[in-house]
């Protein structure tokens, strides 16, 4: 169960604790003690007072999660019921306010560190990285968020055909004290499949997707065990910068052709200089048939996957956004790539 169960007498600890539950968009159930040991046990986290403290300590084994509030500064009394209950934390509302909403936002989410983030960024211009950072999104099928970090682009969710499905976009983000609840986003970006979401920019108000931000959605799903996609512009500017070192892993898309590799070079030196763990995506057709493994030599990365050209990728974009078949080139690529989170890339050495 995600909900908070609140345990409080006073009405005015009450009405901040509503007010938290709201803004966290959380469930609250509240109740009186004694309760009965399951809800004790299932909620998210519980939330109680002094009183309800101690009653709890003597009907209910101890459990993580317990937070105990009181008006204005905690006194001895208040210091020895959370101890004897085994509260986690003894916060002052409305003082502590930012502090129980960054609790109750983040209780009853997976254990930290179980999720991996994927960057990708073009070689050169119209590389198509923003359609193979959608491929990878697509094929895991399962707890998966597709990141739009290009405050220039033009909005994934045209890409995947949700500009007119409500849910959340980037103005709707709210990180508060550097910490964005993993599990409302999820919930409140459109969903393009089962299990996999996408968070766009806003075309009108592209200044909300900042640094601060991009970097609490990524640490704040990572931690939830959701697999991060985020597409980035080549500009390298601060949220890139960003995004990049947060990074599992970042994928270089280029074409087949020498002056598309030359470019995709400059950007994989600039990867290569930060350390950050990086390889190419080699897309077809080579009109002067320029091997994937010439490619990657020119680059200076590990070759991670090459692709033939998508049918009718075109007028799929056009009409409806990207949908991908089991035998989708991209979808083949996506799973090569997918597959080397299994193993450690090595940066290669700038020369």
């Amino acid at each position: 169960m995600n909900d908070i169960l609140g345990l409080i007498d006073d009405p005015a600890l009450v009405a901040d604790l509503r007010r938290v539950a709201a803004a966290a968009d959380r469930a609250l159930h509240e109740a009186s003690p004694p309760v009965p040991r399951r809800m004790w046990t299932d909620a998210a986290i519980v939330v109680l007072d002094r009183a309800a403290a101690t009653v709890c300590a003597a009907e209910h084994p101890r459990r993580p999660g317990v937070v105990l509030v009181c008006s204005g500064p905690a006194d001895l009394d208040e210091w020895q019921a959370a101890a004897t209950v085994g509260a986690e934390h003894v916060l002052a509302l409305p003082d502590d306010e930012v502090e129980l909403l960054a609790l109750v936002s983040a209780a009853g989410e997976p254990a930290a560190g179980s999720g991996v983030a994927l960057t990708v960024v073009g070689g050169c211009g119209g590389a198509g990285a923003s359609t193979f950072a959608a491929a990878l999104a697509w094929t895991p099928g399962h707890d998966t968020l597709l990141v739009d970090a290009d405050p220039f682009g033009g909005g994934l969710d045209v890409l995947t055909g949700l500009e007119e499905r409500p849910g959340v976009r980037w103005s709707g983000v709210t990180v508060d004290g550097g910490r964005v609840s993993a599990r409302a986003l999820r919930d409140a970006a459109p969903a393009w499949r089962p299990g996999v979401g996408v968070l766009s920019t806003d075309r009108e108000a592209a200044d909300r997707l900042t640094p601060a931000a991009a970097g609490a959605v990524v640490e704040a799903l990572k931690g939830a065990g959701t697999t991060v996609v985020c597409d980035v512009g080549r500009c390298f500017g601060p949220v890139a910068e960003t995004v990049l070192a947060l990074s599992d892993l970042t994928v270089v898309v280029t074409p087949a052709r020498v002056g598309a590799a030359l470019s995709a070079a400059r950007v994989a030196g600039r990867l290569l200089e930060r350390g950050d763990p990086a390889g190419l995506v080699v897309r077809g057709p080579a009109p002067g048939g320029l091997r994937a493994e010439d490619v990657a030599d020119v680059v200076g990365l590990d070759l991670l996957a090459s692709m033939r050209p998508e049918p009718g990728l075109a007028e799929m974009l056009e009409r409806g956004g990207l949908r991908l078949r089991s035998r989708s080139p991209l979808a083949a690529a996506a799973r090569d790539v997918l597959a080397t989170l299994s193993t450690r890339l090595v940066p290669r050495r700038v020369a």
